[in-house]
């Protein structure tokens, strides 16, 4: 088959079809933009260091402290990367928009001549094409956004890297690359469907979900909780390598953790599932129950980025504890050694940058449930109409509307609060498992009565010597912020789905039973 007719037949079909490249390719423009924007962090030019002054690698011409510090510079941009995985999961969603009609009209390929293979093609070459449109447009987006918000202020300094572009062969990766994955992205999830002249067939499991994904979530904690004794073995090695072993177990563990929560959605909607068949009396947690247990991992990929975004927030949460109970114990042990020493206590140190740099989390973490729960309306969406032959056959033998909404509310919300209640406290238990409780004093420290001038002689009698007792604070775990957190994504779902609810009436016509 020629490359022009799998264009050709690629981009053909109905304004379904037009509004499902239309949304995939709007979330390869902004993978393309948040892409570039890690490359552009990256490439900001780290100035050589001067005399062993640390501050002279500093690139002082942002206001942005994240910019600023080379060391800094890779959390950033690896920050940045995550977030375009909410944005590559509703680039998927958008690809099942309108999928049966789109399966039907490759089932009538198949029987114009086209071998099975071809039809993929043809279906993958739709996402490919559509995130191609998409990553040109987000490159033009992010070259008039530099453009258009490079501002310096008085004193000459910008609050983005409008000054500096990523390499040649950067752009080239990331326009291209997105394309790439998304193509092999689309030719996976068809690896259980097979055209057939005859119509559709769909390679469905049979199996229950195993729960052994749980347990990722148990080992990724578990090497957090390692990371303190393995930190002071690792002491004993030629050259102290301490800061790179730290830093990759705790990639590790966040990373590894992440994928048990995404994984695990799957037997949490089973066994949500096995729950409500065994325990509900209403019908529409009946229907609810056996939606769930025919197929848990069709609802369990709807909401599993979302889940995702929730363990990122749980953590920030519970970092956020841990520096505000090591702020306060290093201030309780400087007041008491004031106190002691008779002099005024003033307060230097500054914590807006640490504070800060978790507001820009959680409003990274922000803008990804946004995305996470656009990415579940277009689900919800899709899953209603593709079934609107089924509901219109129910309501017409009898049962009211209202108990399939209300089933759609069962069948989202029974898995996904249990769901958000593992991603939250897997989230609290990261962080834990280095930073439980914070340590300051201790040891021995000297203080001067007058100036010092008067102390330059180590035996003078105006230096002083006091014992400074260990300050220690548990951190706690923060219910509160945890809750809202929770509460955040539960109102995300359920925002979504009372918008996905505007779609069953129409999906509920009598008229719907004509649908082919």
């Amino acid at each position: 088959m020629k490359p022009a007719a799998v264009v050709r037949l690629a981009l053909a079909g109905t304004r379904t079809d037009t509004l499902r490249v239309v949304l995939t390719a709007a979330s390869g423009a902004l993978a393309t933009v948040i892409m570039l924007l890690a490359a552009t962090v990256l490439a900001i030019p780290t100035h050589p260091l001067r005399d062993n002054d640390v501050s002279a690698t500093y690139a002082n011409q942002y206001r942005i402290q994240l910019l600023v510090e080379p060391g800094l510079r890779g959390g950033t941009a690896f920050a940045l990367v995550l977030l375009t995985v909410p944005v590559l999961a509703l680039a998927a969603q958008c690809g099942r928009l309108g999928a049966p009609a789109r399966d039907r009209r490759l089932a009538a390929i198949r029987l114009a001549g086209a071998t099975p293979g071809q039809a993929v093609v043809i279906a993958a070459a739709e996402t490919g094409l559509a995130a191609a449109l998409g990553s040109l447009a987000g490159l033009a987006a992010y070259l008039a956004g530099r453009v258009l918000l490079h501002r310096p202020d008085a004193e000459g300094t910008l609050l983005l890297p409008t000054d500096v572009l990523p390499s040649w062969w950067g752009i080239v990766a990331v326009c291209a690359g997105l394309p790439v994955l998304a193509t092999l992205i689309a030719a996976g999830l068809l690896r259980r469907v097979v055209f057939t002249p005859f119509g559709v067939v769909r390679r469905t499991r049979t199996r229950a979900p195993r729960p052994w994904p749980v347990a990722l979530i148990a080992v990724g904690v578990g090497l957090v909780w390692l990371a303190v004794p393995l930190g002071r073995w690792v002491e004993r090695w030629p050259g102290n390598p301490v800061g790179p072993v730290l830093t990759t177990v705790v990639y590790l563990a966040g990373l590894t953790t992440a994928i048990g929560v995404v994984v695990s959605t799957g037997s949490i909607s089973h066994a949500a599932g096995r729950l409500l068949h065994r325990y509900a009396r209403r019908p529409a947690a009946l229907l609810a129950a056996r939606r769930l247990l025919a197929d848990p991992w069709s609802g369990s990929r709807t909401f599993a980025v979302l889940m995702v975004c929730v363990l990122f927030g749980a953590g920030a949460v519970a970092v956020r504890a841990s520096f505000v109970t090591e702020f306060a114990t290093r201030e309780a042990s400087a007041r008491w050694q004031a106190r002691a020493a008779g002099i005024p206590y003033e307060s230097v140190e500054n914590t807006n940058f640490y504070f800060d740099s978790l507001k820009l989390v959680d409003a990274a973490v922000a803008v990804a449930t946004v995305l996470a729960a656009a990415g579940m309306l277009v689900a919800i969406a899709e899953g209603i109409v593709s079934r609107r032959r089924e509901y219109a056959a129910l309501v017409a033998t009898g049962v009211p509307r209202g108990t399939l909404a209300r089933a759609t509310l069962w069948q989202v919300f029974a898995p996904v609060i249990p769901a958000v209640v593992v991603a939250l406290a897997a989230g609290a238990a990261l962080p834990r498992g280095m930073v439980g409780e914070s340590h300051a004093g201790g040891g021995r420290t000297q203080y001067c009565v007058g100036g010092w001038d008067q102390c330059t002689d180590p035996g003078s009698p105006n230096l002083r010597t006091i014992d400074v007792p260990d300050f220690v604070h548990a951190v706690p775990v923060p219910f509160a912020d945890l809750a809202l957190v929770g509460a955040g994504a539960l109102l995300a779902v359920l925002a979504v789905v009372g918008v996905g609810m505007l779609f069953l009436r129409g999906a509920t016509a009598v008229e719907e039973l004509r649908t082919t």
